[in-house]
């Protein structure tokens, strides 16, 4: 779990399962924490537990079989989860895992998962469940609740244990969304499933002791000591399942369709020590070198580059890479122009240039402020990051800064562009490695909500500065049409907000757009191309944020509500 922490981790949870155990000794169980530090709460509670037992029975620990019977944590099945909150506030009701207790033991299920599901109310319906005020919007309360259904189904007709198998195909057909998720069943069968397009990542890996799965794979490497080949992609629309004697297999559980894994894993979500994580975001950066170099007209002498911490740090070392082979080769011209005009002064002094980097922001808050409570994020964002004073030539340098991405550009406007302008640049140029995002996410993580997308900010500003409303209040009649009609998912109308205008127009409008009051220096954005993203993750071609192009239904659905609330002035999600 904790190679799995990434920043603004909002809770965490444990489930365990104790096979083979006497009737009516409780067999599964569960701990969860929304603290600040919710891993090492979680633990501390469960270590707690035995430092209790140890006081009375000081070698409990020496015989695993007699502490099973004590400590509650210490089965043959074990879940571990971390929330990073998607929707709902930071309540530990929302972490997962969540349990499904029953009185007939096959019927317990705890299930955990990284995904979101944009159908989660028509499941509610299905299983005929009226969640509680906590639940309802919960994708897992859905997913379990519809898992449940079918578990107690099959419990009810089996003849010799229960098919897993088949359970998973039932259940999983109704789930519209991207997912990796995982269960425990009080059978002691277990599984790790993947949704059909590969949406979101999952890795395993078993050997004679352990079977283990996990959304990236370096944290099984680091856990176990194994090297990149043992740890083995789950593929889309599969799952590994186990039964409670150990046995296992992978099965096809639904037929996979065309892989549309998320781009946004490999630029933000996963952690970078993967080294293919880690070439792709240096990848990403590089691509972009050229972008910049054209926008700073090559003057590389009069331009300081520096990144905003945490996750631009591998992308601001591939852009610093395409940068210095950009300046290598500037040298080599340079001196072979010379012929024998030079001497050791003039050469010392061009082969000694560098690209000018400094670490002017510095982040003091560790925290994801695109995903924190619209109430609080403005306050917050002001106070996050602070800068390195002395290290720009006031009306002089400009100042190049990469982001990994823009989403609603509200740290940049609020805090960091009012906080490099401090440093008195001639123009700062903000620089994305991922490309503009114009619409939602509802496969991983909630970003629902039309009006907060700087760029689609900036297509509305477009509209109106071209005397354009009129394919505003078209694409919202369209919608209305298509919802009157139940045809919602058919096509992404928001598309057309768009369409009228390039990326560099857009690109502009947005720079505009962050540009706070009192601004000194000239503020330009430059954002990564879809192409370029395309061929620095050549496996994650998911990019529906980016293009509008879902891999599922229920993604236009989405992204049409989604408009249709802002258009009505709701200020709620899309889902």
């Amino acid at each position: 779990m904790e190679k799995q922490h990434n920043r603004g981790q909002d809770g965490a949870g444990v489930a365990a399962v104790k096979l083979d155990t006497e009737p009516g000794v409780p067999f599964m169980h569960r701990i969860r924490s929304a603290a600040p530090q919710a891993i090492g709460e979680v633990f501390s509670k469960i270590r707690e537990e035995i430092q209790e037992i140890e006081k009375y029975q000081p070698e409990i620990t020496k015989y695993p079989g007699l502490m099973k019977g004590h400590i509650k944590f210490l089965g043959e099945l074990m879940m571990g989860h971390i929330r990073y909150a998607t929707q709902g506030k930071n309540n530990v009701e929302l972490c997962h895992p969540f349990v499904r207790y029953n009185t007939i033991p096959a019927r317990n299920l705890t299930m955990a998962g990284n995904f979101n599901l944009v159908n989660a109310d028509e499941l509610f319906q299905f299983v005929k469940v009226q969640p509680g005020d906590v639940h309802k919007n919960s994708d897992l309360a859905a997913m379990l609740e519809t898992v449940h259904h079918f578990l107690s189904k099959e419990d009810e007709e089996r003849r010799n244990g229960l098919d897993v198998k088949r359970i998973l195909q039932q259940s999983f057909s109704l789930f519209d969304g991207g997912y990796h998720a995982c269960g425990l069943i009080g059978s002691g069968d277990s599984f790790v499933i993947r949704d059909p397009h590969g949406i979101r990542p999952a890795y395993y890996y078993i050997n004679e002791d352990v079977i283990v799965g996990a959304s990236e794979r370096a944290a099984i490497r680091t856990t176990f000591n194994v090297g990149e080949n043992e740890v083995l992609e789950l593929m889309p629309g599969n799952a590994l399942i186990v039964k409670n004697t150990g046995e296992y297999s992978i099965e096809e559980i639904l037929e996979p369709k065309e892989r549309k894994a998320c781009s946004f894993e490999r630029i933000y979500f996963s952690r970078g020590n993967d080294e293919k994580i880690y070439k792709e975001r240096t990848s990403l950066g590089r691509n972009l070198s050229g972008s910049v170099l054209k926008a700073i007209d090559n003057d590389l002498r009069n331009t300081i580059f520096s990144f905003i911490p945490n996750t631009a740090e591998v992308a601001f070392y591939g852009l610093l890479k395409g940068l210095e082979d950009y300046l290598n080769k500037i040298k080599v011209e340079r001196i072979l122009a010379w012929g024998n005009d030079f001497d050791e002064e003039k050469l010392t002094e061009m082969v000694n240039r560098r690209i000018r980097i400094d670490k002017i922001a510095i982040k003091d808050v560790k925290m994801r402020t695109f995903i924190t409570e619209d109430s609080s994020r403005n306050e917050m964002v002001q106070h996050v990051y602070d800068i390195t004073y002395g290290t720009v030539r006031p009306g002089v340098d400009t100042l190049v800064v990469i982001d990994d991405s823009i989403v609603r550009g509200t740290t940049l406007k609020e805090s960091i562009i009012k906080m490099l302008d401090r440093l008195g640049p001639k123009r700062i140029i903000i620089v994305s490695s991922a490309p503009q995002i114009r619409y939602p996410d509802c496969y991983g993580i909630d970003m629902s909500k039309m009006g907060d997308f700087v760029a689609f900010q900036a297509g509305i500003a477009l509209l109106k500065d071209h005397g354009k409303e009129h394919i505003l209040h078209e694409a919202y009649g369209l919608c209305k049409e298509l919802q009157r009609t139940n045809t919602l998912h058919a096509q992404n109308v928001v598309k057309n907000i768009y369409k009228p205008f390039t990326p560099e127009e857009i690109s502009a409008k947005i720079a505009e757009i962050l540009t706070p009051p009192g601004i000194s220096a000239k503020i330009e954005v430059i954002y990564q191309s879809i192409e370029s993203l395309h061929d620095a993750c050549p496996n994650n071609l998911g990019d529906w944020y980016f293009t509008g192009n879902y891999p599922t239904a229920g993604g236009n659905r989405v992204v049409n509500k989604a408009f249709m609330n802002f258009m009505e002035g709701k200020n709620e999600r899309g889902y």
